[in-house]
């Protein structure tokens, strides 16, 4: 069985708080590194965002494993870029018993 293609050049990215200089902290995105996946869709449905309609559509993205606590390693609660879209890491685990790749469980929201 050969693995999966991981031909999608995927930014990991964290939330993190940044100073605004005023004595308060605003959210920002920083870059942990890019991760090469392989990007298959899911299900998707419509929902009501903070602006307005929203369209949620599910992916599940395999990427090459990391140990556990490695900064490549990606975790729930950060997310992927590629380009303008963005998927939102909601799960990842292991993808077989060797552990040679991972399976994150994503979501991509679009303005409707």
């Amino acid at each position: 069985m050969s693995g999966p293609r991981v031909t999608s050049r995927l930014v990991l990215e964290r939330l993190e708080a940044v100073p605004d200089g005023a004595g308060g902290m605003h959210e920002s995105w920083a870059t942990l590194g890019v991760l090469w996946g392989e990007v298959k869709p899911r299900t998707g449905r419509e929902t009501r965002g903070e602006t307005g309609q929203v369209s949620v559509t599910g992916f599940r993205i395999t990427v090459r494993a990391a140990p556990q606590g490695h900064s490549a390693r990606p975790l729930p609660e950060q997310r992927f870029r590629d380009g303008a879209r963005v998927f939102r890491i909601n799960s990842v685990t292991e993808a077989d018993p060797a552990a040679r790749f991972l399976i994150c469980i994503c979501d991509e929201e679009v303005a409707t």
